[in-house]
């Protein structure tokens, strides 16, 4: 589109999180019209780190936004994949992507500060929860609980898991419970058990479960994140360290020592879901985007990374295309090939003689459906 066209046009974004936040950025910088609105009365993420990979912070480079990112987080180098009992199975970097080679690894809280902080003052309207929207064609108009409607010529999608878009336009299907348990929390790199002397990603697997190690060392802290097998779908279980303890039974005694020391509520204890894949994500003036589009589960570390990519290629496509509508089909056409694969893999978890030799018979049960879970 001309960017005469593109400066008319009037975008809304439901939802605050990484991907809405990314691509408000990124429509801003072309002109675009661009408002946020989201249910929270404040924004806060809590739990763990995650990794941001090279083509991300390519995309950061691109918008501007790579300092702010950087200043709180620490580059790494490479990842590790090792037994429970700290036997070495993989090591390798991380996928480059034009000149960027390492992984950023960021606090949660950090990273969503950070991207908020890079948008216009009065662009995100907090206290916005949606709930319908109609699809007029050239535009829609989306309905609030707090009375407000708003019309745009583009709606985008990105209110999560649970996405009220996605439900209401596009598909509904609930999420689907992967069988798993994730218990996050943020401790300081005093009680990591001298585990942590770099800034590299590590995971140790085993008898059905996973923990992963990631460094804040920039905040003298670490992630420090189980993955575990079980049968309760409740979305927020009831758990005790005792539990959690049980679970790394058999791991390095280091590692089982820093889970009997977790304080329980400083733990973010959420069963794992993801969604099937949605069969077509955008109308003529609305598009899902991130976790709305795709949520897929964590054993890739990909989720987050391709919100950011989601947010890139629909400010290309914008660019790029003659009209709003085959800016749409062009986004799609770009990025769902490629998280239909990572939802795939990231449902697999691992390749099956990987699985096999590390625990074997353990793979986490089959996907079943989520309608009984508790909301």
């Amino acid at each position: 589109m001309k960017a005469s066209e593109i400066q008319n046009l009037k975008i809304a974004i439901v939802g605050a999180g990484y991907g809405g936040a990314a691509a408000a950025k990124a429509l801003s910088l072309l002109g675009a019209d661009v408002t946020v609105y989201e249910q929270a009365s404040q924004i806060r993420e809590v739990g763990a780190g995650i990794g941001l990979r090279p083509a991300t912070m390519e995309r950061f480079r691109q918008w501007g936004t790579f300092d702010a990112i950087a200043r709180v987080s620490s580059p790494s180098d490479y990842f590790e994949i090792l037994t429970a009992t700290d036997q070495p199975i993989m090591k390798d970097s991380w996928p480059v992507s034009g000149d960027e080679t390492r992984t950023y690894l960021i606090h949660r809280g950090d990273f969503i500060e950070a991207l908020l902080g890079v948008l216009p003052e009065g662009m995100v309207r907090l206290g916005h929860k949606l709930e319908g929207i109609e699809d007029r064609g050239a535009t829609s108009v989306l309905t609030f609980a707090n009375g407000v409607t708003a019309e745009a010529d583009l709606v985008i999608g990105a209110d999560g898991i649970k996405s009220v878009v996605r439900q209401q336009l596009f598909s509904d299907k609930g999420p689907v419970f992967s069988g798993e348990h994730a218990y996050r929390a943020v401790i300081s790199l005093d009680d990591a058990q001298g585990m942590i002397n770099d800034d590299n990603l590590r995971m140790y697997i085993g008898r059905g479960t996973k923990v992963y190690l990631l460094p804040l060392r920039h905040r003298n802290q670490v992630s420090f994140d189980i993955t575990a097998l079980n049968p309760d779908s409740t979305w927020a279980p009831e758990v005790t360290v005792e539990d959690m303890v049980a679970t790394v039974q058999g791991f390095d005694e280091r590692i089982v020592n820093m889970t009997r020391g977790l304080d329980l509520d400083t733990v973010s204890i959420r069963a794992v879901y993801d969604i099937d894949p949605v069969d077509n994500w955008h109308t003529d003036s609305v598009a899902l985007l991130g976790d709305a589009a795709h949520s897929m589960l964590h054993h890739q570390g990909q989720g987050a990374n391709s919100a950011i990519e989601d947010a890139g290629a629909i400010a290309d496509a914008l660019a790029q295309a003659g009209s709003v509508r085959e800016a749409l089909a062009l986004y799609q056409a770009t990025r769902k090939p490629v998280t239909d694969e990572l939802q795939r893999i990231s449902r697999q978890g691992w390749s099956e003689d990987e699985v096999n030799d590390v625990f074997p018979g353990q793979k986490p049960t089959s996907q079943t459906p989520a309608a009984a879970a508790k909301a």
